[in-house]
């Protein structure tokens, strides 16, 4: 495993992330989970990634019986506060109160003193920005979170937060996490240059786009028991699976996998961490098998030619 620093930051995180969306509470119980977590943690991931609002807090539980077991200097977890985590108007967004009560909640599922990175799960266009800095940084001040960052914030959002937290003295964000994957590269057109610009590392999540870039939809089948083949799971790819060309051009990475001796799933999650500000990919595993197939991207060197070759096949739009 390999690890590179989140932005500016000292801080070091494997290239290779496992984050609990849809699987945690989901696809995964406690026994599972905690076999995932230990090869994890074996095969040199050190970074967690979840959010109060995974399961609407089962997740964190679930890593709350499982985390403490371990060493907290050897691993890094983040969790997220934005979406509501119930029908009350003051259990949502970014206002002071919220992010004060999530963070603390978070901290009581994880069953931990601190987390290490905080994300603002969305920019809330209720509460003023000030308001939300502030509260990050009384967190900070507080213990009882140690970095911050954005998540699917607009580049200009990004920008004005960075702006006010140098002019009052306050902790920058270190990290931005966005959705990035070869079927969604919006994210190159101002995001990643302002991020980098500005210092920020990038952990996106969805790297597989919900496992359309793993090649096991080849030619539009579904295999049994896959996210593809569960309705509450395959929301967001449902009509992918249905595009003939998409599924053709995804089974066309193969041939550049073959060459480097690994799959389309493993070439697709390496030809991000080619791209400029990346820190690190955050995978979702519901199997040990695929967690050890994932961790087997790190450290892969693609070829300016092959790079060409992917690009073609999938152009930012």
């Amino acid at each position: 495993m390999e690890y590179r620093r989140v932005g500016n930051s000292g801080l070091k995180v494997s290239e290779i992330a496992y984050g609990s969306w849809l699987t945690f509470a989901n696809q995964v119980e406690l026994e599972h989970a905690q076999e995932i977590i230990r090869k994890a943690f074996e095969l040199g991931v050190n970074y967690i990634d979840t959010a109060d609002v995974y399961a609407r807090g089962e997740a964190e539980k679930l890593l709350g019986q499982i985390l403490p077991k371990y060493n907290r200097r050897h691993y890094v977890i983040a969790t997220k506060a934005f979406w509501p985590m119930s029908d009350h108007p003051t259990d949502r967004g970014l206002s002071r109160k919220h992010i004060t009560d999530s963070i603390q909640g978070s901290l009581d599922r994880l069953k931990l003193k601190y987390v290490d990175i905080f994300y603002c799960h969305r920019f809330d266009e209720e509460t003023p920005l000030m308001e939300t800095l502030e509260a990050i940084e009384d967190s900070i001040r507080q213990g009882k979170i140690l970095y911050w960052g954005t998540s699917e914030w607009k580049a200009e959002q990004i920008r004005a937060a960075v702006n006010i937290c140098r002019e009052r003295g306050w902790h920058l964000p270190v990290i931005n996490q966005p959705i990035y994957n070869l079927l969604n590269r919006n994210l190159e057109i101002d995001i990643l240059p302002t991020t980098v610009e500005l210092g920020m590392g990038t952990a996106n999540f969805s790297p597989l786009a919900q496992g359309l870039l793993t090649g096991k939809y080849s030619k539009g089948k579904v295999p049994p028991g896959s996210r593809g083949s569960n309705e509450n799971l395959n929301m967001f790819m449902k009509d992918q699976l249905e595009d003939e060309n998409l599924l053709k051009k995804i089974d066309g990475l193969g041939e550049v996998a073959d060459r480097y001796d690994m799959n389309i799933a493993q070439l697709s999650l390496a030809w991000i961490l080619q791209q400029p500000g990346i820190s690190s990919v955050i995978t979702g595993a519901s199997s040990v098998q695929q967690l050890e197939d994932n961790v087997k991207a790190s450290g892969v060197n693609i070829s300016e030619t092959d790079m060409k070759a992917i690009d073609a096949l999938f152009p930012r739009s």
